[in-house]
């Protein structure tokens, strides 16, 4: 009797339990999950600005090269061993300094032979000056025969051809000598030496060159199109041509580290006919260089203006969406809402756009996002006279 108690005393248990919890299941079930609230969105806050017209002057850049505004190449006049270099190479030389020195010694002997010949000369000049003299009152008092006298007149004057043909073979050496000093005939920049001391030169030889860096010249080339907007715009400066602009038509230089160049530049050449194959006209400008900063053989952006564009719209760059190749902008209407448009792009002005077509002036447009923003997507705009400067980070807030 006891084994069946205790046999059947976990059954009524487990019964009780579950009578117990089914009140508790049932109230769960019967209980109704409340509906999802689902989120609001209103007009989205957005800074626009208004299309503008202006007058946007239109600048050209061209790749240009800089060099000497003279690069003079130092041969000697005379050949002979080169025994002496007098210059520091890349050093600032002067017109009139001695860079190289040539052994002088052949021509100091060829002077002194001439010097020697000069005065063999003058004393047959004196002796026949002094017969000159004593027989012409001979041949007065016809005490000489006339002839005696003539020769003697003749030979005075080819002594003093003879005279003054020694003077110049004096001079030639006296030239050929100090040209065993070669000087530098230009203010500027003296290069590496191309030839070394103890190697024989001859006036075919190139010792070394100079270039005068200050000024310097920046050589650059424009389309035939840029050539004559140009030179209409000196002309609208009161210039006759291109050549004459002077500070009509400035020039800016960019460096190839991105530094503009602190000096403008004006033109000072242009070549006399446009290359047939290019289709491009050669100009040179002339730049201050009082530091010696830039050199020959530099490269740089010559910056000028070539025309003004008469009220052209313009607009942010930064309000610009480029979508595959063509651009479009987001157009805020009268009812608040957004208008992708399309428009067709002119050349840029600073961090402003010009547009051609596409807008109208008082358009109001998005300068937030625009890749983000939809056909007919209500916003709330926010005008403002100009865009902030475009950080890259700038998005379009939106409220629940």
């Amino acid at each position: 009797m006891p084994d069946s108690k205790r046999r059947f005393m976990p059954a009524r248990s487990t019964r009780f339990l579950c009578a117990s919890l089914l009140p508790l299941l049932i109230a769960g079930c019967s209980h109704k999950r409340a509906p999802q609230q689902q989120p609001h969105f209103g007009p989205i806050p957005l800074t626009v600005v208004a299309v503008k017209q202006q007058n946007v002057p239109i600048y050209g850049t061209w790749v240009g090269t800089l060099a000497g505004y003279v690069n003079a190449q130092i041969s000697p006049q005379v050949s002979g061993y080169l025994i002496r270099q007098d210059y520091r190479e890349g050093s600032v030389v002067h017109q009139g300094q001695i860079l190289f020195e040539i052994d002088p010694r052949p021509f100091q002997a060829v002077l002194d032979k001439a010097n020697g010949a000069m005065a063999q000369v003058q004393a047959q000049l004196q002796l026949a000056e002094i017969d000159l003299h004593r027989d012409r009152p001979l041949a007065q008092a016809h005490a000489i025969a006339q002839s005696q006298l003539d020769n003697d007149i003749q030979q005075v004057a080819a002594d003093k051809a003879a005279l003054e043909s020694a003077k110049a073979t004096v001079e030639t050496a006296q030239l050929n000598l100090g040209f065993t000093k070669v000087r530098s005939l230009i203010n500027g920049i003296a290069g590496l030496a191309q030839i070394q001391v103890g190697n024989l030169v001859s006036p075919t030889s190139i010792l070394t060159t100079v270039s005068q860096v200050n000024p310097i010249k920046v050589y650059f080339a424009i389309s035939e199109q840029e050539y004559l907007e140009l030179s209409q715009l000196a002309r609208a400066g009161g210039k006759s041509d291109l050549l004459n602009s002077g500070s009509t038509v400035p020039l800016q230089l960019t460096l190839a580290n991105g530094q503009v160049y602190p000096y403008k530049g004006r033109i000072v050449f242009v070549d006399r006919a446009v290359d047939p194959q290019t289709g491009t006209i050669r100009i040179a400008g002339s730049f201050p260089n009082p530091d010696r900063l830039l050199r020959p053989g530099q490269f740089g952006n010559v910056k000028a203006e070539t025309r003004v564009l008469q009220n052209a719209m313009v607009v942010p760059q930064q309000a610009l969406n480029e979508l595959q190749g063509s651009y479009q902008v987001a157009v805020v209407g009268p009812d608040n809402k957004i208008h992708i448009q399309p428009v067709q792009l002119g050349p840029e002005f600073g961090n402003m756009q010009v547009i051609d077509s596409g807008l109208k002036p008082g358009d109001e447009i998005a300068i937030q996002a625009v890749g983000k923003l939809r056909d007919g997507m209500p916003v709330q705009p926010h005008l403002v006279s100009s865009a902030p400067p475009d950080t890259g980070q700038t998005q379009t807030s939106e409220g629940n």
